[in-house]
């Protein structure tokens, strides 16, 4: 009996222990006090207020323990400032939110030359910060600039004119992108203008989140002035004339190059295995297999495009960014006339029996298999997507999407033309292009090697 109650008690021990009250907190708080550890102290006392804020051992506790914290917060802050004032005003912001979120549990008191201090140091690091921020605008440097302004009203709101300034280094900041249409060697006339367009609303969507000094100028306003005839042939030099009307200051621009298309043709025929399960009528159940002859056709498209694009200073026409590589695609789809009778889950390439008694048929049949419908896909999926196709119509847009997706085949007759999955490639570019935009997104032309616009120019 002694023996069974042995484990019951080592779970109601900690247990207890875990369920303190606020008076037993508050004396472990005390005790971590004594031993010198300040935040496990503040942690046990403030635990203690949240389960009982008017216990008055709690609340001393409490108080003993912020003002540990606060003397010795006081003493690293002057410690540091001589050798790094920076470094003692982060700290002293840090001692700053420390005292407003303390204010639920207590007061922490700081004396009239502790404020005179604190206020000496943060206005020091505004200060510092908003004289950098004036030198980074008269070196043509908005970006970093706007950063300094900000850091000074972080130190101290209301320093000087710094939200002002923050404001006019933001509207010089301000990077203008537009995405032009590219030069086509090949393909529809309007591929150029497709993939730019498709380009800029890729890369809007998937930017992460975050303050970016980028703006991406509409397509419309792009193309205003732009003739249909120009769509396939854009020069290097008329992209940037285009940019500069419409206002940008970066100039996205490329050339697609020839397109490159081989299709194949692939054939798997076999009999299959379709299992069923039978009862009697006492109900006991049977399972047999039954053969079914199938035929499963597969086309494929890969088609390959070359494609450039720099990212140009609009100003002085500067490469800031190059890419330069094939995009590729490769579409795969997939016909049988087989209708499935009952669920397509009930359907194998092989038997159960088969499968034990006859693994080099089936390695044999299931290498087949794979080189007509792709690595992975079993016969169900094809199956099951026969079936659905008899109620779903086959948009010729929606199915190029589910390419672009990453699908592993598509249940059709047809494949997609060779110009769709050109355009499907080239449209994959963006990935590259929205890295490139994102590491120039906070860096200032004038750094980049570019001519920036003089003051009177915006």
């Amino acid at each position: 009996m002694i023996r069974k109650l042995v484990p019951l008690l080592l779970l109601v021990i900690p247990l207890t222990a875990g369920c303190a009250g606020p008076s037993k907190l508050a004396q472990r708080s005390d005790d971590k006090l004594a031993q010198g550890q300040v935040w496990q102290a503040w942690n046990l006392a403030t635990r203690a207020l949240d389960k009982a804020p008017a216990n008055a051992e709690a609340r001393a506790s409490a108080d003993r323990a912020a003002a540990a914290i606060a003397a010795d917060w006081q003493r690293r802050i002057h410690a540091l400032a001589p050798l790094d004032s920076m470094g003692a005003a982060e700290q002293a912001l840090k001692f700053i939110d420390f005292r407003a979120g303390a204010v639920r549990y207590t007061t922490v008191q700081v004396d009239a030359a502790w404020v005179r201090d604190e206020h000496a140091l943060l206005q020091g690091a505004a200060r510092s910060h908003y004289r950098d921020g004036v030198a980074a605008m008269k070196s043509q440097r908005p970006k970093g600039a706007y950063r300094h302004f900000l850091q000074s009203q972080r130190f101290w709101q209301d320093y000087r004119d710094a939200a002002a300034q923050a404001s006019r280094a933001l509207e010089k900041a301000t990077t203008r992108v537009a995405i032009v249409p590219l030069r086509a060697a090949s393909g529809p006339s309007s591929l150029g203008r497709d993939v730019a367009v498709s380009w800029r609303g890729d890369v809007v969507e998937h930017m992460p989140p975050g303050d970016y000094f980028s703006r991406f100028l509409p397509s419309e306003d792009i193309e205003r002035t732009l003739r249909v005839s120009e769509l396939d042939r854009m020069s290097r030099d008329q992209a940037l004339r285009l940019g500069r009307k419409a206002g940008a200051d970066r100039v996205v621009w490329g050339s697609i190059g020839n397109v490159d298309s081989k299709s194949g043709f692939h054939l798997f025929t076999d009999r299959v295995a379709r299992k069923i399960i039978e009862k009697d009528a006492q109900g006991v159940r049977t399972v047999r297999w039954v053969e079914v002859p199938i035929e499963v056709v597969a086309r494929t498209r890969t088609v390959v495009v070359d494609l450039e694009y720099e990212v140009m200073s609009a100003k002085d026409g500067v490469t800031l960014a190059r890419h330069r590589g094939p995009q590729s695609m490769k579409a795969r789809v997939v016909w049988t006339s087989h209708a499935p009778e009952g669920s397509p889950d009930s359907y194998a390439l092989v038997s159960e029996q088969t499968r034990s008694s006859d693994p080099g048929r089936v390695k044999e049949i299931e290498s087949r298999w794979s080189a007509v419908v792709g690595e992975g896909i079993t016969l169900a999926q094809v199956l099951e997507a026969r079936r659905a196709s008899a109620s779903r119509s086959s948009d010729r847009r929606e199915v190029l999407g589910r390419i672009m997706a990453g699908a592993a085949f598509v249940f059709l007759e047809e494949l997609p033309s060779t110009e769709e999955l050109a355009f499907g490639a080239l449209a994959g570019g963006w990935k590259p292009l929205c890295d490139d935009l994102m590491r120039l997104d906070s860096v200032d032309d004038v750094d980049l090697g570019a001519t920036t616009a003089s003051t009177d120019e915006r």
